[in-house]
């Protein structure tokens, strides 16, 4: 299909992580994880559950961007509702990651030395109970070996290395679903939990995604392509992004 865009395959392979989740509060950090998580519910996860973004649970699904006077509220989410939730469990988070290494501990907190940074980012904020208390899958826009890093300089989101030290009941819920770059798809479903590619999308080839990552990759000796959505699913995505911001956050 000629009319597919990267974004449009990055945001099908988003979806594709909520398969299976069940009734789940879903919560996405990014432009092309908010597509996705309503293409979701618009195709094969309707049980999904979306808030506002703000102190609000919806029951239908808005574009992405612009105000929705048919907004459909069901229930009330302020920000210590959302721990509750956290806790609970029934969540899977969509992060950013300005580092990510090979056991998936992820960095958002600065780059450098803690003590003194030469970057200050965001701050570990929710990362930690993110990791810890139920599913977390990350968005990279830009692959390159500056976030896909041999060791993150703060662990922000624990990794499978870092929650392997944990007690059992504590790493119970621990699960990096995967990550989706530009280049592709990413998991942990490994012997020792180091990252392997799942996929690689439509038009990339392994050597840019081993040359833009700073550490070895497992690489599956039948590596698959990422799915390209289908016709209705581009469709469908033209209307819940219309003004084409999660193309733009690809640099498109």
């Amino acid at each position: 299909m000629s009319d597919v865009r990267l974004s449009d395959v990055c945001i099908a392979a988003v979806a594709d992580l909520f398969r299976n989740d069940g009734e789940i509060m879903v919560s996405p950090m990014a432009p092309v994880p908010a597509v996705a998580a309503r293409l979701a519910k618009k195709t094969f996860a309707p049980e999904l559950v979306l808030t506002d973004g703000f102190n609000k649970i919806i029951a239908n699904v808005a574009p992405y961007g612009v105000p929705d006077p048919d907004q459909v509220v069901e229930g009330w989410m302020p920000f210590r509702k959302v721990f509750d939730t956290l806790w609970w469990g029934k969540r899977h988070v969509i992060m950013g990651a300005t580092q990510v290494d090979q056991y998936g501990n992820q960095n958002i907190s600065c780059i450098g030395d803690f003590q003194k940074p030469k970057v200050q980012l965001l701050g570990s904020r929710g990362a930690p109970g993110n990791t810890i208390s139920h599913t977390t899958s990350y968005w990279v826009p830009k692959h390159t070996k500056h976030v896909f890093v041999p060791k993150v300089d703060v662990v922000s989101g624990l990794g499978y290395d870092n929650a392997a030290k944990l007690p059992e009941v504590t790493r119970a819920r621990h699960e990096i679903r995967a990550v989706v770059s530009n280049l592709g798809v990413f998991d942990f479903q490994t012997d020792d939990h180091r990252m392997r590619i799942r996929s690689i999308h439509p038009g990339v080839k392994l050597d840019d995604v081993i040359a833009n990552t700073g550490f070895e990759l497992i690489v599956p000796a039948d590596l698959p392509e990422t799915r390209t959505p289908t016709a209705d699913e581009v469709a469908l995505i033209r209307a819940l992004d219309p003004k084409g911001i999660a193309d733009k956050e690809l640099g498109a």
